[in-house]
């Protein structure tokens, strides 16, 4: 097998799956019996572990989607992605459309607390984002979005646990070239987006590309008091990439991104009347309010970079990626959806980040190649939470967290013989949290006249982390892969900015660093003269010193009652997380194809200490349901100079708990259950009429039968009487049409 094909970008981690991942476009394939013409699954080259090769020979547990296919899928923004992706879950974080929420295997951050590293990494084209604020990318002149599941580290970036989401936007073409597409749908939906690129004056040595998206729509409920819309959205976002390619063995790409979310407040709805205004019950929409605070919700993204990537000889090749990125939020959060000030909050949050990666990749065609990388990373994230309770009691959250981190990185492949290969790699990861916090009381709600502190420190603390990797893979036969991987994921500790360093003396303690270690077998069938592709893995992961955000309460002037709200931050103990995954794609003939997954979830705490007591088993993992999957029917026939497509797609997912607080300590009639979803379907359809290479006309349709479901919520009913959930969107239709040149 040739292998001096190296590919010049950077890992990312990700390759395009077998499960939707490549157009439902067939190959013919000799002729089968009866004298009728088989199809046969396109063939996918990826690069995966830095050089080219076809999806069945990587040995990782990987889903990604083509351009096309997130068409098909009338895949958004990245939550459309939550059930094409096996034990996957991904979601607007609560009153906010833009900041994400994602877990994979049980493994996440639910709590968009600046400071805490996310459990999911998020790539935007080789650079990694480190916060969920305007981080639910929207989808728009995008080549693929790809999805690893597993801890990641010794291959590229930041070590992420759980695994990695990666955003790739289209490549810089030397040809003219540009698409235009206007969408409008129910609620009011208009979107607009277009790109245009192509070289300089004619030239293929300087390209350019400009890709500008405008979202709106008028919400899906509105303030009853104000008549302000609520979950709606209005997003302006704009990409610009530059690339000279000075040689064949030489190039530099300069990428800028910008994103302006000036959305409403999402609409949370109250599970229960608050007990401490009775009078004012839940209203019948799940997504109208009747809050009080001001609709002010809005998060400025960008961010810039540079790479460098040089041919230096014919098995050797070299990439340099500096990268910037910042974003400023300001946010309005009416817990108790009322116009009581009971838990009214205003909130400022803003981030900054520069980013060092240096990779070398060989490949020289014999019986071993690899990668070797270094990365650094240097990251400020803080903030303002003024915090109203009941009009009386007014706090603020304010604070400061510095992160510098730099780790060293290595992967290389060995084949042992024609059919064995050893895969060994190893990250070494030096990470520095400097918190500055300075919590106080305030005489009213100016927050001008201090009256006391609850937190005030300066603090600093290093992790230091060895994670190996070992993979051997057999190839049965030419069609069929076999794989064991054990790997070891880890995420640093920090210290908590809602410190109540006076009432809870250890809140103002460092939480430790998380680690899992992850056992995996898999295989990469291709089957029935590659019409059918199965893939499967298994997987067992000790996940040890489970960091948690708990929003619990505390007792403020000593009379035995827990009255006063603190959003507690800790390290829950370990567990045990066992699953299994089935991607599969099957193409009986020339017209239908039938793809999705299947996914088995069975995540439980081993150890969760809480007043000194083993509670593991009273208590549930957040975000891991423990069946979820997808079922979708495509049927595709040519039209004129086109072809007609038609999708009917369903997805499941069994019961889900969203938020995490100790059982135990949430007893009635102060206290409530966590929030939780019963198990729910969801039904998708959608018909794309490619008129020809130019026009494409389609007309889409998510969560037909109007499900109501939540994703997440608010369980501050012990010292606020705040229990309420935010619920996914509702019965949407738009119909489409692009222009492409």
């Amino acid at each position: 097998m040739k292998r001096k094909q190296l590919s010049m970008a950077i890992y990312g981690a990700l390759t395009v799956s077998l499960l939707l991942g490549a157009p439902a476009v067939a190959q013919e394939a000799p002729q089968a019996k009866g004298g009728q013409k088989a199809k046969t699954m396109d063939t996918v080259v990826v690069t995966a572990r830095k050089r080219e090769e076809t999806l069945q020979e990587v040995p990782v547990a990987v889903t990604a989607f083509t351009a096309d296919t997130l068409d098909k899928l009338n895949v958004e923004d990245l939550a459309d992605l939550d059930a094409q992706v096996p034990n996957l879950t991904i979601y607007a974080a609560r009153g906010s459309n833009s900041t994400i929420t994602a877990y994979i295997r049980g493994v996440g951050q639910s709590d968009p607390l600046w400071g805490v590293d996310p459990g999911v990494g998020l790539y935007m084209d080789d650079v990694y984002i480190a916060r969920p604020q305007g981080a639910l990318l929207d989808v728009f002149d995008v080549e693929r979005v790809e999805v690893l599941r597993g801890p990641q580290g010794t291959l590229y970036g930041k070590n992420t646990i759980g695994g990695a989401i990666k955003y790739i936007s289209k490549g810089l073409r030397a040809d003219f070239n540009g698409t235009g597409s206007v969408t409008v749908g129910n609620f009011g939906q208009r979107d607009f987006k277009a790109a245009v690129g192509g070289g300089f004056g004619g030239s293929e040595y300087l390209r350019g590309r400009v890709s500008v998206a405008r979202l709106k729509n008028d919400g899906f409920g509105e303030n009853i008091n104000t008549g302000d819309p609520v979950s709606d959205k209005d997003i302006m976002a704009y990409r610009l990439a530059l690339g000279a390619y000075v040689t064949d063995r030489f190039d530099l790409q300069f990428a800028y991104d910008h994103v302006e979310d000036n959305s409403g407040v999402r609409g949370a709805k109250m599970l229960e009347a608050n007990r401490f205004v009775p009078a004012t019950p839940p209203l019948a929409s799940r997504y109208d309010v009747r809050n009080g605070m001001p609709n002010v919700n809005e998060t400025t993204l960008s961010g810039g970079s540079v790479t460098a990537n040089w041919r230096a000889t014919d098995n050797w090749t070299f990439k340099y990626v500096l990268a910037q990125r910042q974003s400023d939020t300001e946010t309005n959060i009416d817990f108790d959806t009322t116009v009581a000030k009971i838990a009214d909050v205003k909130a400022f949050y803003n981030d900054k980040q520069t980013t060092n990666e240096i990779q070398a990749m060989y490949d020289g065609g014999g019986r071993s190649r690899g990668v070797m990388g270094f990365y650094m990373f240097d990251g400020y994230a803080g903030g303002q939470v003024l915090n109203n309770f009941f009009n009386l009691l007014f706090g603020d959250t304010q604070g400061e967290v510095y992160t510098k981190s730099y780790a060293g990185y290595a992967d290389w492949t060995f084949d042992l013989s024609e059919k064995w290969k050893l895969d060994l790699g190893a990250r070494y990861t030096n990470e520095e949290k400097h918190a500055i916090v300075l919590n106080r009381g305030y005489a009213n709600d100016s927050f001008s006249v201090p009256i006391s502190v609850a937190a005030n420190f300066n603090k600093k603390i290093s992790f230091t982390n060895v994670s190996p990797k070992v993979s051997l893979d057999y190839q049965l036969t030419p069609d069929i892969l076999m794989y064991g991987l054990a790997t070891r994921g880890f995420k640093s500790g920090g210290y908590n900015i809602r410190a109540q360093a006076t009432a809870v003396p250890r809140s103002a303690d460092p939480f430790n660093d998380e680690q899992v270690d992850s056992y995996e077998i898999g295989t990469k069938m291709g089957l029935l003269d590659q019409t059918l592709f199965l893939n499967m893995s298994a997987f067992h992961n000790k996940y040890k010193d489970i960091q948690l955000s708990v929003f619990t309460a505390y007792d403020s002037n000593g009379d035995g009652t827990d009255d006063a709200f603190f959003g507690d931050f800790t390290n829950a103990g370990s567990g045990t997380v066992n699953g299994f995954e089935l991607e599969y794609q099957w193409r009986p003939g020339m017209h239908w194809a039938f793809t999705g997954n299947l996914a088995w979830l069975d995540a439980k705490y081993d150890e969760f200490m809480y007043a000194g007591v083993n509670i593991a088993s009273e208590q549930e993992f957040t975000n891991a349901p423990k069946h979820s999957g997808a079922f979708n029917i495509e049927y595709r026939t040519p039209v004129g100079d086109g072809d007609i497509s038609a999708r009917v797609g369903y997805s499941y997912q069994s019961r889900v708990v969203a938020t995490t607080e100790i059982i135990r300590a949430e007893v009635p009639p102060s206290g409530r259950p966590p929030i939780a979803q019963d198990s729910y379907g969801l039904l998708n359809a959608g018909v794309i009429w490619n008129i020809n290479p130019s026009w494409t006309v389609s007309l889409q349709g998510s969560n037909l039968t109007d499900k109501e479901y939540m994703t997440t919520g608010y369980n501050l009913n012990r010292a606020l009487g705040v229990y309420t959930g935010f619920y996914g969107a509702p019965r949407q239709y738009s119909f489409t049409v692009r222009y492409n040149f």
